[in-house]
């Protein structure tokens, strides 16, 4: 496009020091257009997603809900060793041994020999019968404990009980219920 009025003549110092036309000033490039800012928005948008996709799957992740992974029973670890034999310039022949690992058998489940010292435990079930010992009160309401023959709860089904207010044992037999209430730890010595 044309500008209708004409450039009046800009006078400056010419090549030789006097007067004369001075060249006009370099105008800067158009602004680009709404629509092409916009393209190079997105564009870089989509540049720093796909890079992090790509960061993200190579780092592994788990699998995501409604995936399985493989539900085996049982964990079947496998090493392998990868050893290269010395030679000269020539490669070498590569040898590879696969060992698989055994897991670690479990140990039975059985009654505990320790036991928190809040609850009521079943002696040859819950617990394994023998001599026990706190070291006393969890607070300072002291530690009460309760051999029964049944768990009625009812008055006539104490075998014996006590409150202690420092550190205590208690012999169970089979058969037994153990009632502990505010105690610390129990743990079996015999």
């Amino acid at each position: 496009m044309t500008n209708p009025t004409p450039n009046p003549p800009q006078h400056g110092h010419g090549p030789q020091g006097g007067w004369g036309p001075t060249p006009p000033a370099p105008q800067a490039p158009p602004n680009l257009p709404v629509r092409n800012r916009q393209r190079i928005k997105y564009g870089a948008t989509a540049a720093v997603a796909l890079f992090v996709g790509i960061g993200i799957g190579a780092a592994g992740g788990e699998p995501a809900s409604g995936e399985t992974s493989d539900t085996k029973a049982g964990p079947r670890p496998t090493v392998t060793v990868t050893e290269t034999a010395p030679g000269e310039a020539a490669p070498a022949p590569t040898v590879t041994e696969t060992v698989t690992a055994q897991p670690k058998k479990a140990e039975p489940v059985g009654p505990a020999t320790t036991f928190s010292g809040e609850g009521e435990y079943l002696v040859g079930e819950d617990i394994k019968p023998g001599t026990y010992k706190t070291a006393g009160p969890e607070g300072e309401f002291g530690c009460y404990w309760e051999r029964a023959k049944d768990a009625s709860g009812e008055f006539g089904s104490i075998i014996a009980n006590n409150n202690l207010e420092g550190p205590g044992r208690v012999t169970l037999n089979k058969g037994e219920y153990f009632k502990t209430n505010r105690c610390q730890e129990w743990k079996r010595v015999s």
